[in-house]
């Protein structure tokens, strides 16, 4: 990859629909040069652009759970996790001893049902500690990417998504079996064009557009991009667990969101309050971030760092054989 690639990779992340033409423009090649480049990226495995739906819609709060796990058989359960629907952003972490995942289950969920609840059950599990994301922090500008390269410069952002970039109005629209063939063709690729759409739905292109429009406008459905950063050199993955007093919690997230190296920061529950996943280079790296970026946010009294040994799970893909795949149907 290089410099003309990443800065694709990051076009398309801070506006996932924008066309090749404004996507060339921003990265100083035609718009057939765009396309061609970011179709090679997708066909590598190296990104996907998804759709995806708001969990919330169906009543479903996500917790984070850690799950340590007998060393001889954490593959085997890691692998039949990530392959649940309810499971997102799965890894083996710890010396490939723990699995961390984010759970979908819904708050009032019944005890026997929950997969939170059977988890302990497992031969191969020998403690589960289990947080709710209560809320995540940063925004558009600030989450997802991390340090690649590739910034945008103001005037670019401008081009890609003009105006503000207000925050879903909401309330949550629940999706109707109508809506069912574009959310699903969107979850596999949140390209699709309107006129594709038109095709799937047998819908016209003015009505795609305006319930893209709908959905988008009220936090139902939202875009992300999966990527693999060992294939952009960023080969150490960490999660930070740590705990902070609450008057100084929303401070000390929102200036972490803003860190380059912070792919995701969120608030939970627990006895630490707040986890943040850092992308890095290497070991080096990861030392670099503790003490001169993390050191300077005031009020973190506490830390603990799990180091990702094996990806399995994006947003919306499984990793299988070093590529982003769409996950077969459950």
């Amino acid at each position: 990859m290089d410099d003309i690639d990443v800065q694709i990779l990051r076009a398309v992340q801070y506006a996932p629909r924008a066309s090749f033409r404004l996507i060339g423009e921003v990265s100083g090649v035609s718009e057939q040069t765009a396309a061609r480049r970011f179709h090679a990226l997708r066909r590598s495995g190296v990104m996907r652009v998804v759709g995806l739906v708001n969990p919330a819609v169906h009543g479903a709060a996500q917790w984070i759970a850690r799950i340590r796990c007998r060393p001889n058989r954490v593959g085997l359960l890691a692998d039949a996790l990530a392959r649940r629907p309810d499971i997102a952003y799965a890894s083996i972490a710890s010396g490939g001893s723990e699995i961390i995942c984010i759970i979908r289950s819904p708050l009032d969920a019944p005890r026997e049902d929950m997969l939170l609840q059977q988890l302990p059950k497992s031969a191969a599990v020998l403690d589960v500690t289990i947080d709710l994301l209560v809320h995540p922090f940063g925004n558009a500008d600030t989450t997802g990417w991390t340090g690649y390269g590739g910034h945008l410069a103001p005037e670019h952002k401008q081009l890609l998504a003009p105006g503000p970039r207000p925050a879903p109005a909401g309330p949550l629209l629940t999706p109707t079996a109508d809506d069912m063939p574009l959310l699903d063709s969107l979850a596999e690729d949140g390209r699709t064009t309107h006129t594709q759409l038109a095709e799937l739905t047998g819908w016209s292109t003015g009505r795609v557009a305006r319930r893209l429009e709908a959905l988008e406008n009220s936090g139902t459905l939202s875009y992300d991009i999966d990527l693999l950063p060992e294939r952009l050199g960023y080969h150490l993955t960490a999660t930070l667990w740590l705990r902070t007093a609450p008057d100084r919690l929303r401070h000390a997230g929102d200036e972490i969101a803003r860190h380059d190296e912070v792919a995701f920061t969120g608030a939970i529950s627990g006895n630490h309050n707040m986890i943040a996943i850092v992308v890095l280079r290497d070991a080096e790296d990861l030392y670099r971030y503790l003490t001169t970026r993390l050191a300077t946010i005031p009020g973190i009294d506490a830390y603990r760092t799990s180091i990702r040994t094996r990806r399995l799970k994006q947003a919306a893909s499984l990793i299988s054989h070093g590529r982003l795949v769409h996950p077969a149907p459950a």
